[in-house]
């Protein structure tokens, strides 16, 4: 156990903290989208331009300085307008700040692979914790080159970092890199050019408590009725009073809709935001508002009536049902999804998969669902796992942090927790001493399902593995854990999760009570025959007396 790194303690993943709810605008008029391309596009160079500004000041960003931006911003636009867009300049700003950091981070780890490597003599194996030397001398001198080029890229990184410089793309990098792949991403340039106009847009405001319906600047009544307060440049647009411009359109938000409708009839803060869907051809209008921190299960309240364990894997959810003691209950679950194709679809297939596991989930009546705590951030370098391409190509594609988002979410409005858990020695451990065991004619275990045994385990705070062998580790499979050692019995007491006699779902059945249980002792408690002589000789002649019980005579 030296050798073993110290597993972190599992904790109860908190709740959500909003909510966000979107619906199409449809049948809008040739009039509708040109305010709203005007709308966008003026209040969008707006925003670019407060960008540059912010980005020029760097560290010396000041209360004042931010003051003095929104006042010449609420010339153009109003006041309102001015605070939503300096807001999502400064959350752009520390978006790319933390990136930064998190580059930084990265090619640190990646510096201090390569020295190591570089170190090593050539062809010296490496561990599992480790890796060795570099097999030729070419490979050598390769990544001493690659070594040169990314202490030249963390050089530049860190002076940018202490300058406060930060570099943001208002419309997204990839899209900007798309310009010169057009051939490749099946685009024509007024295509893209529409695209890079449209996500560049700025039709957003922030929720406002006390005002009308929850806000001044986009107001969405209970019946669906959706209007704009104009900026001042673009006013002679307006239909109605006071400068606002109303939609043809009518909304009806069918998911959260009653919640929806409980904030803007109490005139609650309900954030909005317009954009446009080029592809398709269709506008869209997101809601969003903050919610009251869900409060999360104590632990153990959590582990009382059992736990769904899920491996999480490149292709599927494996998961497993575990009682309170720790004890596989039925088979083992699997749900599939594909990460192939377009990042709808990919976001489509986790949300469907989630959704069956959590569907599972409360039909048999657990609390909580044990998952990994996973975090590839530092695992998917190549300097780390060298030429293993497509198993860096596999952990990459794992969206973990968004599934983590979505699974607790998700999890939180059917009323269930999720506990996290060291994903240390999982896969190993359950393979180890569950797969085989619990592999039967008709029940086929992978590697992946024993991982959802030892995950749920770690959860409801049970080990792992024992250290014992595997015909003892069958029969804690099977309802209980193993007695304590002979020569220790009088200090190791009784087993430690004895499944309890009512306990439900337990797998197989107790031996029935009889007269004379098979190699026990009759309910009376005496023995019914005398102690036998030795039998270190197989030949010699038996000595045993058999004693009739005085209670079964009858005649």
């Amino acid at each position: 156990m030296g050798g073993l790194r110290k597993l972190e303690t599992p904790f109860v993943a908190p709740g959500p903290c909003g909510a966000a709810v979107r619906d199409c605008l449809k049948h809008l008029t040739s009039q509708d989208e040109r305010v709203l391309r005007a709308v966008g596009a003026h209040q969008g160079a707006l925003a670019s331009r407060d960008l540059k500004a912010r980005c020029a000041n760097g560290l010396e960003h000041s209360g004042d300085t931010w003051a003095a931006r929104k006042r010449d911003l609420t010339k153009e636009s109003s006041s309102r307008i001015a605070g939503a867009i300096t807001k999502a300049t400064h959350d752009q700003w520390a978006l790319a700040r933390r990136c930064q950091a998190a580059h930084i981070r990265q090619l640190d780890a990646g510096i201090r692979t390569l020295r190591h490597r570089l170190s090593l003599p050539l062809g010296e194996k490496g561990t599992k914790r480790t890796a060795g030397g570099y097999r030729s001398k070419g490979e050598w001198f390769r990544k001493s080159r690659r070594l040169a080029a990314l202490e030249a890229r963390h050089a530049a990184a860190v002076g940018d970092w202490q300058a406060g410089r930060v570099r943001v793309v208002r419309g997204g990098k990839r899209l900007l890199n798309t310009r010169h792949h057009l051939t490749e991403a099946r685009l024509t340039e007024d295509q893209w050019r529409q695209r890079w106009e449209a996500e560049r847009w700025f039709l957003a405001a922030d929720g406002e408590s006390g005002k009308r319906f929850g806000n001044e600047t986009i107001r969405v009544t209970p019946d669906g009725e959706v209007s704009i307060k104009l900026p001042v440049p673009l006013a002679h647009l307006a239909n109605t009073r006071h400068g606002r411009y109303t939609l043809t359109a009518r909304i009806a938000f069918a998911h959260r809709g009653a919640e929806w409708a409980d904030r803007i009839e109490a005139n609650r803060a309900v954030a909005y935001r317009i954009h446009l869907n080029t592809e398709r051809g269709r506008w869209y209008l997101t809601a969003s508002w903050q919610r009251p921190a869900v409060q999360t299960i104590p632990l153990e309240t959590a582990r009382a009536r059992g736990m769904i364990g899920v491996d999480t894997n490149a292709d599927h959810f494996a998961a497993y049902r575990l009682d309170q003691h720790g004890n596989p209950v039925g088979d083992p679950h699997r749900f599939g999804y594909d990460l192939s194709g377009t990042a709808g679809h990919r976001d489509a297939q986790i949300r469907h998969a989630l959704t069956r596991l959590i569907n599972w989930a409360v039909r048999v009546g657990v609390a909580a669902i044990g998952i990994e705590d996973l975090d590839f951030t530092a695992e998917k370098t190549r300097e780390k796992h060298g030429r293993r391409k497509r198993f860096r190509q596999l952990i990459s594609g794992i969206p973990t942090a968004k599934l983590k988002a979505r699974l607790v979410s998700m999890a939180a409005e059917r009323g269930l927790a999720i506990v996290a858990v060291d994903p240390a020695y999982t896969s190993l451990w359950g393979a180890q001493h569950w797969q085989k065991p619990l592999t039967t004619p008709r029940r086929k275990m992978s590697r992946h399902d024993a991982a959802g045994i030892a995950i749920g385990r770690r959860a409801l705070g049970h080990p792992v593995r024992d250290g014992v062998s595997p015909a003892r580790t069958e029969l804690r499979a099977w309802g209980r854990t193993a007695p304590p050692p002979h020569d220790r019995s009088d200090r190791a007491g009784h087993r430690t999760a004895q499944a309890a006699p009512g306990t439900q779902g337990r797998e197989g059945t107790r031996p029935p009570t009889t007269d004379r249980p098979p190699g026990g002792s009759p309910p009376s408690g005496k023995r019914k025959r005398e102690p036998s002589a030795s039998n270190t000789v197989r030949d010699a002649p038996s000595t045993q007396q058999w004693v009739q019980d005085s209670l079964m005579c009858t005649g």
